[in-house]
Formats: structure tokens, C-alpha cells, sequence
């Protein structure tokens, strides 16, 4: 049996103390956050965190003492190749500029039944390369919506400011006409008026 450590100690033993956090460790990395006991979630930040920063610097050394540490061992039962190829492949490089404290804890309410008080330990708010990828082709494709929507609006302005200026052009060649029909009106009164001074005259 593995010579205690000081302090409490999760399980019966060290060894079932290892199984455990590893257990949760491959949990954490793979949802991003759990919800267990504090006392779990206060000896696994100091577990998960040197994984973590062993994925950000990446190499076949480091994939292996990963593995080691997690307990991962390809098997017919179990391949955790998935855990594995997330944190160097997603997590290690969203993490890259970030020098330490990738996890948080936060307390939750006592648990029903034995009141013991639980906490969620979750990973930082990280963008992984998978999301970012997401987020850039939405981004794209919101681009490309928006210059589709622009180059259909502009014939339909170009139609507009046609009819405006067909508009304007009937409505001055109405004004012209009207003041030709008022000239030709007022030139036939004067006829008239001079017609009949003549008349007078006479």
C-alpha cells in the first residue's frame, strides 16, 4: 500500500485516491466542467492543471506522461484517444497564451441526503480551435449575406432614382405645356382686345 499522504485523503488509500482524481480529470477534460464534492474539486485542480500545461507545450514525452497520469491505456474496453487528442489537439492550443489557472471552482448548495457541501469545477472561458473555426465561417457567412443583400439593393435603387427622374421630367414637361396653353390663351385675349378696339375706332 502507498505510504499515506499527509492530510485527509480521498478513498480507503492512495492508489484508489489516484484512480480517482484521474477518473474525474478525464471527465473534466471531456465535458469541460462537473459537478462533484469540494473537497474532490480542491485536490483535482492541482491535478488537471500540470496536464493541461503538458498539452500546451505538446510532443510525444508529454502525450505519454499524460496517458500515464490519467491511467489511459488502449484496450479492448477503453481507447481514450478521445480525451487525449481534445486536450492537445483543442485545449492545448486555446490555453496557449494563457500561463496558468485554467480551471475555476464554484461553490454549490449541500447535497440532499448526506448534506455534503458540493462545488462545480469547470474550465475557463476558452475559445477552442474547433469553435473558433465555427465562429469564423459564421462570421463569413454573415458577409457574404450582407454583400448579396447590397448588390440586390442596388439595381433597385438605381430603378428608383430612374423613376424619380421620369417623374421629374413628365412633371416638367406638364409645367412647359401648361405655360404654352396659358401664352397661346393670353396671346388670343389680346388678339381679341385688339380686334375690338379697332372695332371701336372705326
Amino acid at each position: 500500500m502507498p505510504t499515506p499522504k499527509k492530510g485527509p485523503r480521498l478513498g480507503g488509500s492512495g492508489s484508489h485516491q489516484k484512480h480517482m482524481l484521474a477518473n474525474l480529470a478525464k471527465s473534466l477534460i471531456e465535458h469541460g466542467g462537473i459537478t462533484t464534492t469540494q473537497a474532490k474539486a480542491r485536490e483535482l485542480r492541482p491535478f488537471v492543471e500540470p496536464l493541461i500545461t503538458k498539452a500546451r507545450k505538446g510532443g510525444l514525452h508529454n502525450r505519454r506522461q499524460v496517458m500515464a497520469a490519467l491511467e489511459i491505456r488502449n484496450s479492448a474496453f477503453y481507447d481514450g484517444g478521445g480525451v487525449i487528442a481534445k486536450l492537445f489537439e483543442e485545449l492545448g492550443p486555446a490555453f496557449a497564451e494563457r500561463p496558468g489557472g485554467y480551471t475555476r471552482i464554484i461553490k454549490l448548495g449541500p447535497r440532499r441526503g448526506d448534506n455534503a457541501p458540493m462545488a462545480r469545477i469547470e474550465l475557463v472561458e476558452a475559445r477552442t480551435v474547433a469553435q473558433q473555426a465555427t465562429d469564423e465561417a459564421t462570421a463569413a457567412t454573415r458577409r457574404a449575406v450582407k454583400e448579396t443583400q447590397a448588390k440586390q439593393a442596388a439595381p433597385v435603387a438605381d430603378e428608383v432614382e430612374d423613376a424619380k427622374v421620369e417623374d421629374t421630367e413628365t412633371e416638367d414637361a406638364e409645367i412647359e405645356a401648361s405655360a404654352d396653353e396659358t401664352d397661346a390663351e393670353e396671346t388670343e385675349a389680346a388678339a381679341e382686345e385688339s380686334d375690338a378696339d379697332a372695332a371701336k375706332s372705326e
